[in-house]
This record gives structure tokens, sequence and C-alpha cells, in this order.
């Protein structure tokens, strides 16, 4: 016999509280394995009813009572690895075996079935059983991301649309995805729409044109509701961020830097930094610098970071070679569009440079007799700094007899101050030092030399005051019996001394002479030592400058000797008088005192 069961029941769990309606569809065909047919047990459950909660009485719903289902030892059988159900033999009450959800066990189907089992075995019978999970308001809507970026082009003309990301509500039917809103704003409006699929889209809607200069960003809050009672919503941020049309050149801070650097900056030194500011974006934003109008020099002289805009020093500067320099630097940005402003670099003096000394000559020569104030040589100072550094004074390093005296702007003379003498010093170094007045003064030396020209103011002198010479009697002529000497301190020609015997005009041509070069006395006759005892001569030294100075009156005394002393033999009387002598050596004074005489 076949038949269709309804029946109408309660399952409650923990969270109904305990008590709540539930329908049980009870599908009962009764026949027994040796008849044809089949049974199936139909019951609907809320998802998160706590564990152990009521789904059925299926002994009532079979119309069997506890000991029956005992007796035929029914059990329950899920479908599938997992156990949901269990069924209590004594009682016949089925009960889940843990917390059921509804989204993890169907997560892609509106209705969600737990299909189960009962065996029995005594008779043999198997009865299906189909277990609804409903769903419950138990997840709100989610979006895919908690921020969304949106990026629209400032020039983009109002009504343009702009699709935003779907929300998510794993719950179904009415207690899925309902509405969308946007927080307000002057900007944007939002449109909602229904896809192919049934899901809901949402769509930002522009409504005022935008401007990245006046607001780079805005942030927008959407949020999705879904249709629970009450109502679960989630909410994102959307972040619109305005993209940047070229609309905009570079703007210096300043149309000239005027900034100063030392010329003994070295390279690496930081000149000035200049900057360009752009409100536009990314390569429209982005500015890079290069010089223009550059001289050739300043281009070995400064660089220039294209990034930064940072002036360094890369060379040499020199104030005295340019004070100053005149740069132009261009911005640019990524679009094209440019300026210009003007650095104006002045170089400050340092002193780097030492007094230059330049002389008229770096020898000179002046006769000993120039009169004090002679000028001797003409110079000139030059330093090629400014101010104070550029200033020097100039002086004369040692005790010499001259002195600087100032022309005129930076010129000098060397002039002498005191009388010179070449016979003392005939030769100066004379060292001229110039130095500037700068804080950390420099100075530079030059010499002189100074060569002493010598004039005739010195007379030959001799050697001795008197000069005693002797000959043998009978001499043949021309016989060398001494010389004499004389010096001068004179140079040159000025020094070179002749020699002359003095004679008185009518005065006989004497016996002896000298040489005029070498001095050497000789005797020119014969003499006779009983006519001619001692001979006396002038002999006069003179030297040969324009005119000579010369040296007379020099006494030569000439003593004429025997072979046997006579007074020795012929003159008793004498002989006495001259005993001592006679008894002499080969030299012994003379009783002429002060002569001195050769034997």
């Amino acid at each position: 016999m076949k038949g269709r069961l309804w029946r109408r029941g309660t399952a409650s769990g923990r969270r109904s509280g305990g008590g709540g309606e539930r329908q049980v569809l009870l599908w009962l065909v009764c026949v027994c394995v040796w008849e044809s047919g089949a049974e199936t047990l139909r019951y609907s459950v809320a998802e998160e009813m706590a564990r152990d909660s009521l789904v059925g009485n299926v002994a009532q719903d079979l119309g069997l009572s506890p000991s029956q289902l005992a007796a035929r030892k029914a059990r329950v059988v899920s479908e599938g690895s997992e156990q949901h159900f269990r069924l209590d033999p004594h009682s016949g009450v089925l009960t889940v075996t843990e917390t059921l959800d509804r989204e993890r066990i169907c997560p892609h189907s509106e209705s969600c079935a737990l299909l189960f089992k009962l065996f029995f075995e005594n008779p043999v019978q198997l009865i299906r059983g189909e277990v609804e999970v409903r769903d419950v308001n138990d997840h709100s809507p989610e979006f895919p991301e908690k921020e969304m970026i949106l990026e629209i082009l400032e020039t983009a003309s109002p009504g343009t649309r702009f699709l935003l990301g779907n929300a998510r509500d794993r719950d179904m039917g009415t207690n899925g995805l309902r509405n969308y809103s946007l927080s307000p704003n002057s900007h944007f409006s939002l449109n909602q729409g229904i896809g192919k699929g049934g899901g809901r889209y949402a769509e930002l809607v522009l409504q005022k044109p935008l401007d990245r200069e006046e607001q780079r960003e805005l942030h927008l809050v959407l949020t999705a509701t879904d249709g629970g009672s009450p109502p679960r919503s989630g909410t994102a941020q959307v972040r619109v961020v305005v993209l940047d049309a070229n609309d905009n050149m570079p703007v210096f801070s300043r149309e000239v830097y005027e900034v100063r650097v030392a010329e003994n900056s070295p390279p690496g030194q930081l000149v000035v930094r200049v900057s360009a500011a752009d409100p536009d974006e990314g390569s429209n934003g982005k500015v890079r610098y290069t010089f223009t109008e550059m001289s050739e020099q300043s281009q070995q002289l400064y660089e220039l970071n294209p990034e930064t805009g940072e002036i360094r020093v890369s060379g040499n500067l020199d104030y005295e070679e340019e004070k100053m320099h005149e740069l132009v630097v261009r911005a640019m940005d990524g679009g094209g569009l440019s300026a210009h402003c003007r650095v104006h670099v002045e170089v400050l003096d340092v002193n780097d440079n030492a007094p230059e000394i330049a002389l008229s000559s770096v020898s000179a020569s002046i006769p000993e007799d120039a009169p004090p104030r002679t000028v001797v040589a003409l110079l000139s100072v030059r330093d090629r700094d400014s101010g104070d550094n550029g200033r020097t004074e100039c002086a004369i390093e040692g005790d010499v007899p001259f002195s600087l005296t100032a022309a005129f702007a930076n010129h000098y003379e060397l002039r002498t101050s005191a009388a010179l003498d070449r016979e003392t010093t005939a030769e100066y170094n004379v060292s001229i030092v110039a130095t500037d007045w700068g804080r950390a003064r420099l100075s530079a030396r030059e010499s002189v030399s100074v060569r002493i020209a010598d004039v005739n103011d010195n007379a030959p002198r001799f050697t001795q005051a008197a000069y005693s010479m002797s000959v043998s009697e009978n001499e043949a002529g021309a016989v060398r019996i001494g010389s004499v000497k004389a010096t001068d301190a004179d140079a040159g020609a000025n020094g070179r001394v002749r020699y002359a015997l003095v004679r008185e005009e009518g005065e006989e041509r004497p016996a002896v002479s000298v040489d005029a070069e070498s001095g050497a006395v000789s005797v020119v006759r014969p003499l006779d030592y009983e006519e001619v005892r001692a001979v006396e001569v002038t002999v006069r030294a003179a030297d040969g400058g324009s005119p000579p100075r010369s040296a007379t009156a020099l006494l030569v005394r000439v003593v004429v000797t025997t072979t046997r002393p006579w007074c020795c033999t012929r003159r008793p009387t004498a002989a006495r008088r001259w005993a001592s002598w006679c008894r002499g050596g080969p030299e012994s004074r003379s009783p002429w005192a002060d002569v001195f005489v050769v034997k």
C-alpha cells in the first residue's frame, strides 16, 4: 500500500532560544524489504544551531515506538565522510552532532540539504532522510578589498562612470546583498544596477570636474547593506586619486639668485641650490635642470645636478681673471614645459697671490766714489689680489748701504745710502722683500747683485820704508842686487804698479837701475870702492790710473864692498871702529842705522 504523510514539527536550538518552529515533511511509503516501495523523511533546521540540538523524532514520524526502534536496531548513517546527525534508539530523537554552517556546507547554492539514511536490521529496511539547513542572517556584506583606489584624470568629463568593486554576502535570499550607498561628496554620485547573473553592482558617476592641483585625492565611503532583519552592512574606502594633466609649468622660487663664493673654494663646494616647483604630478611635475646660455669658461668652472638643482664648483675659480659669473638655468618638466632663472655668482677675493717684483736688471754696477742717493736700480711690485690682499710694502733685508725710495705707484728706486769702498766690499747682494697686507701675509723676495766699480783712489805703497843692498866692487854691469815692492789696493790698471828712478834735472845717470815692471834693482856699471862707498837713489812707484797716483822719495842705499874689508888691513883706527862689523857673519847690522846691508 502506498501513501504520503505530511507533518509539521518543532526543532529547537541554542540560537533560537531552545524553542523554534520546525517543519517536518514525512513522505512515508511503508513497504517492507519484501515489498516494493521506499520512505523519505524530510526535516528543516536553522543553521548555527548548537550541538545536540533537536532535528526531529524519527519514531513518531514513522509511527513506531521507541522500543520497536531498539528492537529493530535502527541507526543513522550520513551520506559523505562527515556524520552530521545522531539517533537516540531509546527515544527515537534525531539530533545534530555539530553546529551546522550553511555557508560552509553549501557555499554556492541558495538551497541546502543534508542527506542521511535510517537503517533497520530486523527486518532489514532502509529509509532515506533529508534535512534542509535554513539560512540565517549571520554574515555581513564584505568587499574583496577594504580600500578601492580609482585613478581618474583631472581632465575627465562630467558624466563619466567608474565601476566599483562588488561586495559579497555569504548569506542567501533575503539575507543577501540588497543595496549600496555612498558617503556625501561634491564630485560623485552613485549608480546601482543588476548584472546578468543577478549580482548587484555600483558605479561612481562624475558630477563636477576634478582639479588635481586643488585636491589631489578624494576619500569616499561605499556601504553595502543586506536584506536581513535587522540588516547587516559592510563598508569599503574608495580613494579617488586625481591624475595629473600637464597644465602647469615649473616656477622657480626666485627669478635671480645672488650668491657669493670664495675663489679658493675646492671642487665640489656647493654654490647654490636652485629650486623650481611644478604642481603637476608624475613626469609632468618632475623637473630636470640644465645650463643654458653658458660661456665655455663657466662650463669648466661649475657643474649642475639635473635632479636636485645643486650648482657646485668644478674648476679653479680665480678672482683675478673674472670677478662675476652669470649662469642661466632652465627647469623643464616631463611634458616639455620649462622656465628659466639667472644665477649671479660673485667671486670673493682671497689672498692667494704673492707680490711679484719686477727688476730693471738683476745686476748693477756703480763706481765706488758714487755719492749717496745714487740710483742703482729700478723695480716695480705688483699683487694681483685686491684690497688689502693686493696692497704691498717693500723693504731691504740686512745691513747694506742701500735704501728704497718710492718713485710712483708701486715703483721703487734702489739708491745708495752711504759712501762705498770697493777695497772694503767689492760686491753687494741686496735682498728686496715685498709683503702684502692680507690676513695671511704673503711675500716675495728678489736679489740684486751690485758690483762696486773701482776708481783710482789709492796710491801705491812700498812694503818697506827703506831698502839697503850691497854690491862688490868691480862687479860686471847689469848685476841684480835686489828689488823693491809696492802694492796698490785698486784694481785693474788702477792697481798695476810701475817703478822708476827719480832723477833731478841735469843729474848724472845713476849707477843703478830699477825694472819698471818687477822693481828689480841692478848695478848698471862697475863701482870702485875707493871712489864710491855707497850709492843712494829714490824710486817712485806709480799706478796705471788716469790720472795716475804714485809714491816717491823711497831711499834705496847701495853699499859697495870689497873682497877684503879695508877696515881690517889698511887703517887700524878704522879697524877698531868697525871691529865688530868685520867679525860679523854674512849678515850683520851696519853702523848706519835702519839700513839693511846685504854682504
